[in-house]
C-alpha cells in the first residue's frame, strides 16, 4: 500500500542517521505478544519515527521528539477480517468533500462487504482520479470523536489487495489534518459512516 511504502522507506533513511536514536520501543515485550502483533507494532515504531524525526514535515516543529509516540489501540486481530470485493462499472465521479475548499476527484471504485461481531458492513472504496492507482477507503465509526479522531480514519489499498481480500482496520491511520491544521484532508463520506466502534489502529494524537 502506498501509503505504508512511503513511511517505510522514510523510517529506513532517518533509521540511517542512529541505530540507538530510534531503536524499536516495542522490543522489551514482544516475547509475550502473537506474531501477528508483533509484525503490526514494528510497523507502529517505524510510524513513530518517521514522524517524530520530523522527517514527513507533518507534526509542528515543537511536537518533535527523540521518544515520542504515536497513539494506538493495542493490536486485535477480530479487527482483521476477511472481504468480498464487489466492483462498481462506471463508477460515479466525484468531488470528495475535504477540510478546506480543496475538491479532488474520486471515482466510485468498488464495495468492500464484510463481518464484524456478527454484523454484515459494507464500505465504498474510492479511486483516485489523478492518481488512479490509489485506491482509497475513508471511513468513520463510533469510536470518532472519543477514542479516536473525529473526521474519521483512512486505509489505502492496490487492486492487488483485493484478492483475496483482507480488511485490517489495525492499520487505520489519522489524516494529516489530525496532527497540523495546513493541510487538507477529505472527509469521509456519509456512505462510509460505520454504526459500529472499531477499536482497532490509530487513536487521536491528543
Amino acid at each position: 500500500m502506498k501509503y505504508w511504502l512511503i513511511i517505510i522507506l522514510a523510517w529506513a533513511f532517518t533509521a540511517c542517521e542512529s541505530s540507538k536514536k530510534w531503536e524499536t520501543k516495542s522490543e522489551s515485550f514482544e516475547g509475550e505478544q502473537s506474531e501477528y502483533a508483533k509484525k503490526v507494532l514494528r510497523f507502529r515504531d517505524s510510524m513513530d519515527a518517521v514522524f517524530y524525526s520530523g522527517s514527513n514535515g507533518v507534526l509542528p516543529k515543537d511536537a518533535i521528539s527523540t521518544d515520542g509516540k504515536l497513539n494506538y489501540f493495542t493490536p486485535n486481530d477480530s479487527f482483521r477480517v476477511q472481504f468480498k470485493f464487489e466492483p462498481i462499472i462506471d463508477g460515479e465521479v466525484f468531488q470528495m468533500k475535504t477540510n478546506t475548499d480543496r475538491l479532488p476527484e474520486y471515482r466510485k471504485y468498488g464495495k468492500l462487504w464484510f463481518t464484524i461481531q456478527k454484523q454484515t458492513l459494507v464500505l465504498t472504496l474510492y479511486q483516485n482520479v489523478e492518481q488512479p492507482e490509489y485506491l482509497f477507503c475513508p471511513f468513520k465509526d463510533m469510536t470518532n470523536g472519543k477514542q479516536s479522531y473525529g473526521a474519521g480514519r483512512f486505509l489505502d489499498f492496490k487492486e492487488k489487495d483485493l484478492a483475496p481480500g483482507v480488511l485490517d482496520f489495525n492499520y487505520a491511520y489519522n489524516p494529516y489534518c489530525a496532527y497540523n491544521a495546513n493541510f487538507s484532508c477529505p472527509i469521509p463520506p456519509l456512505e462510509n459512516h460505520l454504526e459500529i466502534a472499531i477499536m482497532a489502529g490509530e487513536k487521536a494524537w491528543h
